[in-house]
């Protein structure tokens, strides 16, 4: 059999999710916002440990005076870490972004940075915390810092965490 007439290989199932973080960069939202992943630490199999964004300062992306669009600073925190928290918590976990807000610290000057880091301590406390209360709202800040590493702005997050067996007890709801 030449190499012509070899069968295919079959894709494995997980193949599109498995690409997600690389698809990311190419969502259109995104890319006119010109925002990217830089860095990945882990897979979406076993769980991301690590991320970096980065938010380009282009032309069509800054603001008024020339600075990078709040907007834009605001969208690039949005939704990793969910994501992060939904793979490494895993199927018995129901996780959302419930809440954000920002503030502004200076204008970003230049391409604008995000680290989002979920250890294997947090991984476990918060599955602690669920374990003992069945849901609640997790806060944690995000820093976004300009190329010289300056804080340009703090993002207040708000992530809901329940377990999933909460809502497999629900009865639905009648009409």
């Amino acid at each position: 059999m030449s190499s012509v007439d070899a069968p295919k290989k079959r894709q494995k199932p997980g193949f599109i999710k498995s690409r997600m973080l690389y698809f990311w960069n190419f969502w259109p939202p995104f890319i006119g916002a010109g925002i990217s992943i830089r860095k990945v630490e882990g897979g979406w199999g076993e769980g991301i440990r690590a991320m970096e964004i980065r938010l380009r300062l282009w032309p069509w992306n800054s603001n008024y005076v020339g600075t990078q669009f709040g907007g834009s600073l605001f969208a690039m925190t949005d939704p990793f870490l969910m994501v992060m928290l939904m793979r490494r918590l895993g199927r018995d976990y129901v996780v959302w972004d419930k809440a954000a807000s920002i503030r502004y610290l200076r204008p970003g000057r230049t391409d604008c940075f995000a680290g989002f880091e979920v250890s294997e301590e947090l991984v476990s406390a918060l599955r602690t915390r669920a374990e003992r209360e069945g849901k609640f709202d997790w806060t944690t800040k995000v820093d976004v810092r300009d190329s010289e590493g300056r804080v340009v702005a703090e993002v207040d997050k708000v992530i809901y965490i329940a377990k999933r067996s909460l809502y497999e007890k629900k009865p639905l709801r009648s009409e």
